[in-house]
């Protein structure tokens, strides 16, 4: 059976995902068999295994960078917030239903034998399980009947490290209140702390750090500095969306809307030299950009309203007709059609309008389309024209049906067959496949035709590959905390 090591946060937002993605490249890099694990996660941004079932793209980061296939194992409960109060619950990558908060709540306690199942399956076949907490395990309102940290450490008779936030400020009182808070046995299981997000000198720290170990008798092992490793983030917290662009030649304006999921999706265009990719709220914010790409949602209809109140769709609508090019990815190519309705109520009930920008009809039906996909694009138009036959690969979640009419009919090829899939129209075009722009050939099509638009030469235009850069990603994020933590005292803490 692998031996395990658990990463706490005293937030949600501390750098739990980050330390964990980067012990499984450390432990992978040093000859070790790892897999991640969460036995709870609660994200939008999700990811499709190649037997079609759905995870949280936090463990399916850590997996890459454990060089493993993502396995939805890694995380057995998903919740996807669907309103303040209720989520979309996914077992073992199936969903079962919504549920409001409170009653998942006080059912939650019957699956721990799901989570049990899917980590000993797992410690069956490693040496070492990298196991991430969620939130705070001080949240003293959720702790009765805990499964996902500290009544996850006790399942899997796990140490815990637990990771503070300096960038925020208060790192000693968030360290020592939560170990405060926490029951002697749980106390016990906390083996050392990690600082996170440093800037500065750390000298300077050093008599906060020899206080913080005597208040808590609990070793700080390590400080680990503010790193610029372009890694996949789980959800809204993340300071990408905040991102206002960096001087690319391209100027790609992204919808932030408020239950947006899946924005991993923008990374390689964010990654590209030649982008300046930022994420709008208002139509004041949204200017008049090179390209304009609304997003992946949980709620489309309620997000689609949203925009219409606060005058990004009728912005988005004046922009296209005058040939700024449109493109929806999920949510966001359901939202570009004539009309949206949810007759069973999966969503938000009723019918309303699209954008009327494509010519589709989506109904929400209560069936989950959960595939992944690969195929080559089989017509365009427009700046979209130049897709034609590239190769693509990525996956479809989504809960509605859309029919495409007339000739707007995008579609992909598979295995030699037409799969149908998205809809173009002059400058507009949708598209139902995450990982879309995971293509090198895509993005670089894509940017070169924005370009030559703007009248500039699309020479230095390159492949980009996106594997690669991950790669390179996951090696530097490991390297600062190899670098900035006691790796032998962690080793020893695991007992390997």
């Amino acid at each position: 059976m692998a031996k395990a090591i658990m990463i706490q946060g005293t937030m949600s937002g501390a750098g739990k995902s980050l330390i964990a993605g980067a012990l499984c490249r450390i432990f992978t890099q040093d000859g070790y068999k790892v897999a991640p694990f969460k036995s709870q996660n609660m994200a939008l941004n999700s990811y499709v295994t190649r037997d079609g079932l759905e995870m949280g793209r936090a463990q399916v980061m850590q997996a890459e960078a454990a060089m493993r296939e993502p396995d939805v194992r890694m995380n057995p409960i998903l919740l996807k917030p669907t309103s303040d109060v209720g989520s979309q619950v996914i077992i073992n990558g199936v969903p079962i239903g919504s549920m409001k908060a409170k009653e998942y709540f006080r059912r939650k306690t019957g699956y721990i034998p799901v989570i049990k199942k899917a980590y000993d399956s797992l410690a069956e076949e490693n040496d070492i399980i990298v196991i991430e907490g969620a939130g705070s395990p001080a949240e003293i309102n959720l702790k009765t009947n805990d499964i996902v940290n500290m009544g996850m450490a006790k399942l899997a008779d796990s140490p815990v490290l637990l990771v503070g936030d300096i960038d925020r400020g208060g790192v000693f009182a968030q360290l020592y209140g939560t170990v405060e808070l926490l029951e002697p046995d749980e106390r016990a299981l906390i083996k050392g702390l990690i600082i996170n997000k440093f800037r500065g000198d750390k000298t300077i720290l050093q008599s906060g750090l020899d206080v913080i170990e005597r208040l808590t008798q609990k070793p700080v092992l390590g400080v680990v500095p503010y790193t610029d490793a372009d890694i996949d983030e789980e959800d809204s917290l993340t300071e990408r969306l905040d991102s206002h662009g960096r001087g690319g030649a391209v100027d790609i304006a992204v919808l932030r809307l408020p239950h947006i999921s899946n924005f991993t999706d923008l990374t390689p265009l964010e990654s590209n030299e030649n982008v300046s990719l930022r994420y709008v709220k208002t139509a004041h914010e949204l200017g008049e950009p090179d390209m304009i790409i609304i997003p992946g949602t949980k709620n489309t209809m309620g997000d689609l309203l949203h925009i219409r109140q606060n005058g990004l769709e009728a912005a988005v609508v004046r922009l296209a007709g005058r040939g700024i090019p449109v493109m929806g990815i999920c949510g966001g190519y359901q939202m570009l059609g004539r009309e949206l309705s949810d007759p069973q109520g999966v969503e938000h009930g009723g019918r309303i309008r699209g954008m009327g920008l494509l010519d589709i009809v989506t109904v929400f039906m209560d069936t989950k389309h959960t595939v992944r996909v690969r195929g080559r694009i089989k017509c365009g138009s427009g700046i979209f024209g130049a897709l034609r036959g590239a190769d693509i690969e990525g996956y479809e979640i989504h809960m509605g049906d859309t029919e495409v009419r007339g000739e707007a009919f995008a579609g992909l090829y598979e295995n030699g067959t037409v799969k149908p899939d998205g809809a173009v129209c002059g400058n507009v075009y949708g598209t139902y496949v995450h990982g879309i722009f995971d293509s090198a050939e895509v993005v670089t099509v894509i940017v070169s035709a924005l370009m030559e638009r703007k009248g500039l030469s699309a020479e230095g235009v390159k492949a980009f590959d996106m594997k690669a850069y991950k790669e390179t990603q996951y090696d530097k994020l490991a390297m600062a905390v190899r670098e900035n933590t006691d790796i032998d005292r962690i080793y020893e803490i695991i007992g390997v």
